[in-house]
């Protein structure tokens, strides 16, 4: 993606400028980012993903009593009425199981990978939302069809709610608003207070319009979980790397030859304290197995995501692409896939690199790889990760 060229996706921002001055910042609303645009799916296939057990979705219905939340897989005729307002159908994941959502979210790669969590989309009736909130990540909210009022708010206070199954916010005071429609987006930085409450729409044909609100959605990582999973992740190499030790070459072992006489023998002694800050500084301090363990951690896939094996050979006359729930990434050393990690050099690691990077390798470029990166790609299509494609001339 050429990041210096104007986007009606960004209201004719570049890339660049619209990370500089809106991402992470303030909000940015833009009439037509994608004109003349109609749902990926249809409101009955969105449903039909509800019904399915390998989708996460929710059902949020607010009533006179207050708010009720409940978490799918739902049977077929387990969702309210059309006809009753107020209730909305929330499914994560989307691009993880549609085609052609994954390919929208193409357009949003001028922020890294390793930040995009996901397409959820929203389907509510006339007064349907989850009600005054914030989040905790960046978030595209891109108009499908139909209509819904946005109000926003800086505010400072984000006391929640009590006694309510959805984080609601308790003194939700609305700064700005708007009405999106389709084509329409919103994007918020993280921790800014927003409500959307879908409005009946009647479209040019005369019949109302459903309510579907895309959220495209940017993870980040919190400092204490990501130091703890990095943690557990270099402990398992630190495993592999004794089991694989030679015997020869014994392993550093806690050594206390100037150990006292003690009268409190249940007290650590101070020495092997020093002992254990340095076997973690040692593991730390190695910047490649670091970068190997952050790679794996943020190309693993979700609990709920599965591939389907393929039983076939690569073929080096065709193309291939990455399955559209596949994550790839790379660093200087190594190329990261859905939680593996490869050591890559040469030209092996830029072809990889291209691959991650474009999703997909023409049968030329597929031409150029080493036979062990052939055996390695065989491998990711026998376990769903990749496929091959016909190329049109």
């Amino acid at each position: 993606m050429d990041v210096h060229h104007a986007l009606p996706l960004l209201s004719g921002l570049t890339a660049a400028q619209f990370m500089r001055r809106y991402w992470q910042k303030k909000p940015l609303l833009v009439r037509g980012a994608i004109p003349t645009f109609t749902p990926l799916l249809s409101r009955i296939d969105l449903f039909k993903m509800a019904f399915d057990d390998q989708v996460e979705s929710r059902l949020i219905v607010k009533k006179s009593q207050g708010w009720h939340m409940k978490n799918g897989p739902f049977a077929k005729r387990g969702l309210p009425s059309l006809k009753q307002q107020g209730w909305t159908l929330l499914v994560q994941s989307v691009d993880a199981h549609n085609s052609a959502a994954q390919q929208l979210l193409q357009q949003f790669r001028f922020v890294p990978d390793v930040r995009l969590d996901d397409l959820m989309i929203s389907w509510a009736t006339p007064g349907g939302g989850v009600g005054p909130h914030f989040d905790s990540y960046d978030v595209f909210l891109l108009q499908a069809s139909g209509r819904r009022r946005w109000k926003i708010s800086q505010q400072k206070d984000l006391t929640l709610q009590e006694g309510v199954p959805l984080k609601i916010l308790q003194n939700f005071v609305s700064e700005e608003e708007f009405v999106l429609e389709a084509g329409d987006m919103l994007y918020l930085p993280p921790r800014y207070a927003h409500d959307g409450i879908a409005e009946a729409c009647i479209g040019p044909d005369g019949k109302a319009q459903d309510c579907m609100t895309y959220s495209i959605g940017f993870k980040a990582p919190v400092a204490q979980e990501l130091a703890a999973e990095l943690l557990h992740r270099l402990a398992e190499f630190s495993e592999d790397a004794v089991e694989a030790a030679s015997p020869d070459k014994p392993q550093t072992m806690y050594r206390d030859a100037a150990q006292e006489a003690t009268p409190t023998p249940a007290q650590l002694p101070d020495s092997l304290v020093t002992f254990a800050q340095k076997a973690v500084h040692e593991v730390l301090k190695d910047p490649l197995a670091l970068g190997c363990a952050l790679g794996e951690i943020m190309t693993t896939v979700k609990p709920q995501v599965w591939f389907e094996k393929i039983d076939a050979e690569l073929s080096k006359a065709m193309g291939v692409s990455l399955d559209a729930k596949t994550r790839m990434m790379y660093d200087a050393h190594h190329i990261f896939i859905n939680g593996e990690s490869y050591r890559a050099k040469g030209a092996d690691a830029v072809l990889m690199r291209l691959f991650a990077d474009q999703r997909q390798l023409s049968a030329r470029a597929l031409g150029k790889a080493s036979v062990d990166a052939l055996y390695l790609l065989s491998d990711w299509q026998a376990a769903g990760w990749i496929h091959a494609v016909k190329e049109t001339v």
